[in-house]
């Protein structure tokens, strides 16, 4: 019996809608998202059908939406392939989708799970607020070049390599002006630019001291050994300690995220089919980068088409 892997996406797949055509259909579902109400404090469902988009973008916001959805289109996967989940041996979730991924192997409760995101979307709100910065997708050009481009732009600012998501795609991230002159110096050498709609340089040390709030709630709620082994971001490993699973949540927010050595080791295991179970199909999209050969990758949400 051949094995799958679940992938959960992170910030930026937000949209208006996500999640609530599944809701409508499927009780287990919709309760998610009545559940997350009570604990966020506010109407998550109709924020995500309603808007309006700028609050749902943002960083506190977009960051427990997205948790809620993807888990309402994993109730989706129970009813169409329940078997997709019978055979999953391992799970992995970028950035954000981390959290979900953990919570899905039930090393997390979705309640604290959600609890805790709260927290992180909040504080990493609050850390970019504090710095003028941001993020810049580089495309089409070789890792080394990117290095050496961080490495002249870092003269007039804090800048970082922040995601490393497949060849050719690469996410740097830090001070405003380090961006723009790194920008600058990519579409020179070629590549194809884009200035990410995040509220900071997300991944780099700017985000102090958001971690320092998240090992606050994290040291509030229990973690459990998975029950199926979870990359993580930071080393591109599996934890299956609860105290390394929190160290290594901890410095996530910090660290760059090794998405495309993730998908490497989970290849290199046999594993060649994949669901990404959330809004977007941002994942879907890299690991056909990664590996277009022989993986697939099935989206599982209720993206408009």
């Amino acid at each position: 019996m051949s094995q799958t892997c679940l992938l959960f996406p992170g910030q930026g797949a937000q949209h208006l809608g996500m999640g609530q055509t599944i809701a409508a259909q499927i009780p287990a579902a919709k309760e998610l998202f009545n559940q997350a109400s009570e604990i966020l404090g506010f109407d998550l469902a109709d924020l995500c059908k309603n808007g309006p988009k700028e609050k749902l973008d943002a960083t506190n916001i977009s960051q427990p939406a997205l948790f809620v959805a993807s888990l309402a289109a994993l109730e989706k996967l129970k009813i169409d392939k329940p078997d997709a989940i019978d055979r999953c041996t391992v799970a992995a979730g970028l950035s954000l989708g981390e959290y979900t991924a953990l919570t899905f192997a039930g090393a997390m409760s979705f309640a604290d799970g959600l609890k805790v995101v709260k927290v992180r979307g909040e504080s990493m709100q609050r850390a970019a607020e504090a710095t003028p910065s941001g993020m810049v997708s580089i495309l089409l050009i070789e890792i080394s070049q990117v290095e050496a481009i961080v490495a002249e732009a870092s003269a007039i600012g804090h800048l970082r390599i922040a995601n490393y998501l497949c060849p050719g795609n690469t996410v740097i991230s830090g001070e405003k002006a380090a961006c723009l002159k790194a920008a600058e110096l990519a579409e020179k050498a070629g590549a194809k630019v884009a200035h990410l709609a995040v509220a900071g340089a997300f991944h780099t040390p700017i985000m102090k001291p958001a971690d320092e709030a998240l090992a606050q709630i994290l040291a509030e709620v229990e973690i459990k050994t998975p029950r199926i082994p979870v990359y993580s971001n930071v080393d591109a490993q599996t934890h299956q300690d609860p105290e390394e699973i929190r160290t290594i949540l901890i410095n996530q927010i910090l660290n760059p995220v090794k998405w495309e050595d993730s998908i490497r080791q989970i290849l290199a295991l046999g594993i060649e089919e994949f669901y990404e179970v959330g809004p977007g199909k941002v994942l879907t999209s890299l690991l056909k980068r990664i590996e277009r050969k022989k993986a697939t990758c099935t989206p599982i949400n209720d993206t408009p088409a």
